[in-house]
């Protein structure tokens, strides 16, 4: 691989951005696309595809044949509330592939023997997002029913272009939250991006069938989320 190309791909990397490497398979010629660029030369259905699937693929089109390397960043699933519900998604969240990370600032249920599997802390919100900011390769589900606890990384979430943002409520608790959110100096396009009541609509009555529900949604949303071109 050219090094320059190398260079320009482990800073999109660090940085948590995706790009495909593309490499013309007749003259070894290559170039890095970055999401939100247009490709051109027939390319653009297949690297919109590549980008949302994570796949990369031989693709042929204008007669040549190209290789992409897709190099996404992992996705993320950030929960707040150290809940059952968070507890039942934790091992699914794992199977997915997802790196779940669980925050509440209550010691009472944010313990060790609780959640066992995933990175768990004990702290504020705020405070967590602070040190590890969210981005778009992340989910970030809200479900302790707190709105000192939900509300900031809620904010936070909107602002930082998360690929998910649910919380848990129903749509009572959720138009005192929509208010909440605007005083905080959200608008309704932003608010609106929020799953609310979280999760498909499956008729999920236990923790872990609402659990079932939210993972089916975030997974829904990363792979159906629009490709934005420049």
């Amino acid at each position: 691989m050219d090094k320059d190309l190398l260079r320009q791909l482990n800073i999109e990397r660090r940085a948590r951005r995706a790009a495909i490497l593309v490499t013309d398979l007749e003259d070894g010629a290559g170039s890095l696309l970055r999401e939100g660029e247009r490709a051109g030369e027939g390319l653009d259905e297949a690297v919109d595809r590549a980008f949302r699937s994570g796949k990369s693929a031989v693709v042929e089109a204008e007669g040549r044949k190209r290789f992409l390397n897709v190099h996404l960043p992992p996705a993320r699933l950030v929960v707040i509330g150290a809940v059952h519900i968070s507890q039942a998604l934790a091992p699914m969240a794992r199977v997915a592939g997802f790196d779940m990370t669980v925050i509440d600032p209550r010691t009472a249920f944010a313990t060790d023997e609780r959640f066992s599997e995933v990175t768990l802390l004990a702290e504020w919100p705020d405070e967590v997002l602070e040190q590890t900011p969210l981005d778009a390769y992340t989910a970030l589900a809200a479900v302790t029913h707190d709105p000192k606890i939900d509300d900031i990384p809620l904010k936070s979430a909107l602002e930082a272009g998360c690929f998910y943002v649910g919380a848990l409520g129903s749509r009572k608790t959720h138009a005192k939250r929509v208010e909440r959110l605007k005083e905080m100096g959200l608008d309704q396009s932003q608010i609106g991006r929020i799953a609310s009541p979280i999760g498909l609509d499956i008729g999920a009555a236990s923790p872990a069938e609402i659990a079932v529900a939210i993972l089916a949604e975030v997974i829904a949303a990363l792979r159906k989320r629009q490709v934005s071109v420049n």
